[in-house]
């Protein structure tokens, strides 16, 4: 199974500057370092349940969040690290999460599959497959008929897409002609199952055509083709033509999860797929372009490490919740 390189969207011109081309490197670079520092305190047990690391991804949620404005709402899967920390999560909130104490964004309650930030308008990881689809048209929904310039970007999994919820939700989308941005993050795999056994057509974004949703394939490796079209997605939004529809082909470097043993795909192809790691190719532009020197990259990952040490200190510093609070929102008395 070789690396796609091949994409429908257009090679429409991106305003890119220095600055923003430094900062898009820096954005993938911490969820990167972020993730390789949680695999390590899932293994000495500081983190425990289920773990699903977004390395090899991070173009997708450094490109397509730049296209999002504070208004707009995001709505992910449970592999969603990378999507909280674009969204603004703080680092520290996230990791607090992570080790299940009150100082995290869901106050322990959640876990690495269920990061919210209500304020930042994040909602969810959702641990149900496909599971954040229908709130998404539930939030857009009430977007539409407050009449407000929002939208709600929808990320999800190729397994996503053979669950009854992804056809229901883009068919009341399209119907409706709500403000949604679907963001498939096809990494070709369901779990263990890769999607040629899984999808009888494959080109997923074509699945769109049949609800009349403008739709799109992107590299997903490519953070600057991601943002590209998720600006353009968004734009198209946020100007009342309805839903839009966003495939971005991508792959993940690591297993499914840590309890993955991963005995589905060959090494081979694990090491092929690192040739176009979106950070290497990114920063390789970089240096074409002048951009990027090593003192500039020795000093972005300095600050990426101290963000990612300071939310470590952060969760350990956290308190547990008090067992008395236990049964806070989750049982309600009855009166008598």
């Amino acid at each position: 199974m070789a690396p796609e390189t091949s994409t429908s969207v257009s090679a429409a011109p991106l305003s890119l500057d220095r600055g923003h081309g430094l900062e898009l490197l820096r954005q993938m670079l911490l969820i990167r370092r972020f993730e390789e520092k949680s695999a390590e305190l899932y293994t000495l047990g500081k983190i425990q349940g289920f773990l699903h690391l977004y390395i090899g991804e991070e173009a997708v949620a450094a490109g397509a969040i730049q296209a999002l404005t504070s208004d707009d709402a995001v709505v992910s899967t449970y592999r969603e690290h990378g999507h909280a920390l674009m969204r603004g999560v703080p680092a520290g909130a996230v990791m607090a999460e992570m080790y299940g104490k009150a100082n995290g964004c869901s106050r322990g309650r959640g876990g690495s599959m269920h990061l919210f930030d209500a304020s930042r308008r994040f909602y969810g990881g959702n641990a149900i497959v496909s599971g954040g689809l229908p709130l998404a048209v539930g939030l857009a929904l009430a977007d539409s008929l407050q009449n407000r310039k929002r939208v709600t970007a929808c990320l999800f999994g190729d397994g996503a897409v053979a669950e009854g919820e992804f056809h229901e939700s883009l068919n009341l989308a399209a119907l409706w002609r709500l403000p949604v941005l679907f963001l498939c993050e096809n990494n070709r795999y369901a779990m263990g199952t890769a999607i040629e056994r899984h999808q009888a057509r494959t080109d997923i974004q074509a699945k769109a055509a049949s609800y009349g949703i403008p739709a799109e394939a992107v590299d997903g490796m490519d953070v600057l083709e991601v943002e590209r079209a998720a600006r353009r997605a968004a734009d198209a939004v946020r100007s009342g033509d309805g839903p839009y529809f966003l495939e971005a082909r991508t792959y993940r470097f690591r297993a499914h999860s840590m309890y993955d043993a991963e005995l589905y795909r060959k090494k081979a192809e694990v090491e092929k797929w690192k040739e176009r790691d979106p950070i290497l190719l990114f920063g390789d532009r970089l240096r074409e372009l002048g951009w990027l020197s090593e003192d500039d990259l020795r000093k972005i990952e300095a600050a990426v490490a101290a963000i990612v040490a300071e939310a470590v200190a952060f969760a350990e510093a956290g308190a547990w919740e008090p067992l008395e609070d236990l049964t806070k929102d989750v049982y309600t008395p009855v009166a008598g």
